[in-house]
């Protein structure tokens, strides 16, 4: 039987390890952070390189000589921040994880958009208002923390039902305007 190239002349194996680097595991984290977040990366090398143009020209008492620090080290350094906060501020939506507050505010913004209205009821009740008016008789609704008030048939309130009738006392007492889209006649108030 042949032997492996792990077995040794006892028949024993080993493995060949290589030997550790000191510093390679810092190294990785380094390469690791770069990876995941490039947008602080740079911001960081960015604040490094203002810091150190700042001492170059805090050593110059000639400002001819302290140029050659502003162009080689602070406009760069100046350029990295910003370059640096665009990209930590442009991350991939979502990156965050699923419970993203940012993804949960699109979420909730897209369900408010495409909210659909209940379908009508097939058999009108003969008790039932006409189609139109609001319930209770009123002719203007509202949303309770809505600051417009609307016409019964408004897109912004059709289906809601939350929107609630108004009249004119109430209307000013929540200092409620006219829609922009319905456009409620404002002598109607009371």
């Amino acid at each position: 039987m042949g032997k492996s190239q792990f077995e040794g002349e006892n028949g024993e194996t080993s493995v060949n390890r290589t030997k550790r680097v000191p510093g390679a595991e810092a190294v990785r984290a380094v390469v690791r952070a770069v990876r995941e977040s490039p947008g602080w990366f740079a911001a960081v090398v960015g604040a490094v390189l203002c810091v150190l143009g700042w001492y170059g020209v805090s050593g110059e008492a000639l400002t001819a000589r302290q140029l050659p620090y502003l162009a080689s080290a602070t406009v760069p350094g100046a350029a990295l921040i910003v370059a640096g906060a665009v990209l930590a501020a442009a991350r991939a939506p979502g990156r965050g994880g699923p419970g993203d507050l940012t993804d949960r505010r699109v979420e909730v913004l897209y369900t408010l958009l495409v909210e659909q209205p209940p379908d009508p009821d097939p058999v009108p009740d003969p008790g039932a208002p006409p189609p139109g008016s609001a319930p209770g008789g009123a002719a203007l609704l509202a949303l309770p923390e809505g600051t417009l008030y609307h016409r019964p048939g408004c897109l912004l309130v059709a289906g809601k039902d939350r929107a609630e009738p108004v009249d004119g006392p109430r209307l000013r007492e929540r200092g409620l305007a006219p829609c922009p889209v319905c456009e409620p006649a404002p002598g109607r108030t009371d």
